[in-house]
């Protein structure tokens, strides 16, 4: 194994652990406001704006869609483990 192979390797592995573990973290965030049903005089104040304009559908939409680029980081992550294997080979 070369040593391009080998950084690129572990660089990789490093980038997949890294986006699944901040990936799981915010996804837990982004569930987190679902689960709780918060001030009821709250409640009753949002539920008169329109769905996009709510602050719990945009704090998980945001937080959803932060999750999937964690997400993208750690399949990016993958991809430099597989190309450190085609150049070790």
């Amino acid at each position: 194994m070369t040593p391009v192979a080998f950084i690129l390797g572990l660089c990789g592995v490093v980038l997949t652990a890294a986006g699944l573990l901040r990936s799981y973290a915010v996804a837990r965030q982004a569930i987190a406001p679902l689960l709780h049903q918060g001030d009821p005089t709250r409640a009753a104040i949002e539920a008169l704006r329109p769905l996009p304009f709510r602050p719990r559908v945009r704090t998980v939409a945001s937080r959803a869609m932060l999750s999937m680029g964690w997400l993208f980081v750690s399949l990016y992550g993958l991809y430099l483990v597989v190309r450190a294997t085609a150049v070790a080979a």
